[in-house]
């Protein structure tokens, strides 16, 4: 009855430690308040407008317009971009609109979307389109002349396409949320960038030193809440120990279960 025992608390215990590895396999960003969400967009890459997990931005344009945004994800991460463009009056249009997002990372590479609709075609007479796009897992380190995603920040460019002329200009509104679904360990691996790929390095003086003019790298601030992560840790490790212990218990449950119970008391001594 002791091997049971021992087997069923282990198991207990290795359930507790595990628990917070599955946790984080819930989504990361959860909606926050949007009392400061942004409520412009910009119109290059260099102008694009900061926003956070979980906040609504939202954004009056003109068709034909190009809209940026900026979020930040990190390793381990799978962000999904959400926009709902609310069209002009079907009265003042006179054709049907393609709308089409895209998603840039850090060196301003475009990503594949590996679901969701990235263009859609919206009728004269509807009211609004929506788009998402969902990036593949941010991975913490990369080959340089691979194309995945890696830590930093990720620019939104939304903007219709194929217009005429006459559909030029016309007033719109947009809303866009960015969310991520962490994926924990089965997203991890080995390796880690020195610097997370984000815009804005500056210089700073330092001025501990009044005879020194040396300067110091100053990151953007756009960053997740949690900071960046260190690349070092996953819940791999969690499994891996979860499955290392199942091993050393079942060996020592095989083992009780072969060695029988000793000598037969029938059989002399010496044979």
């Amino acid at each position: 009855m002791r091997i049971p025992r021992v087997l069923t608390v282990a198991l207990l215990l290795l359930g507790v430690a595990a628990a917070p590895a599955v946790a984080d396999s819930s989504p990361s960003a959860s909606p926050s308040d949007d009392g400061g969400a942004p409520t412009q967009a910009g119109t290059s890459f260099r102008t694009a407008t900061e926003i956070e997990q979980g906040q609504q931005a939202t954004a009056s344009g003109s068709s034909g317009d190009y809209l940026y945004w900026s979020f930040p994800a990190d390793a381990g991460q799978r962000p999904t971009v959400k926009a709902t463009v609310k069209l002009p009056e079907a009265s003042t249009r006179n054709a049907a609109q393609t709308w089409q997002l895209d998603v840039y990372d850090g060196l301003r590479r475009r990503q594949a979307c590996q679901y969701g609709a990235q263009t859609r075609t919206a009728a004269q007479d509807a009211a609004s389109v929506e788009l998402s796009c969902t990036l593949r897992n941010v991975r913490a380190w990369s080959e340089t002349w691979a194309d995945d995603p890696l830590p930093g920040t990720y620019y939104v460019r939304l903007t219709a396409t194929g217009l005429g002329a006459a559909d030029l200009g016309l007033p719109l509104s947009v809303e866009v949320q960015v969310s991520s679904k962490d994926v924990g360990g089965s997203g991890a691996v080995d390796g880690a960038l020195a610097q997370p790929l984000v815009p804005g390095v500056a210089t700073a003086v330092d001025t501990s030193d009044e005879e020194s003019d040396s300067t110091t790298a100053t990151l953007s601030s756009l960053e997740p809440d949690d900071g960046w992560a260190s690349g070092w840790w996953s819940d791999r490790w969690v499994w891996t120990a979860f499955g290392g212990v199942l091993a050393a218990l079942a060996g020592i449950g095989g083992y009780a279960l072969t060695r029988g119970s000793g000598r037969p008391s029938r059989v002399p001594r010496g044979v």
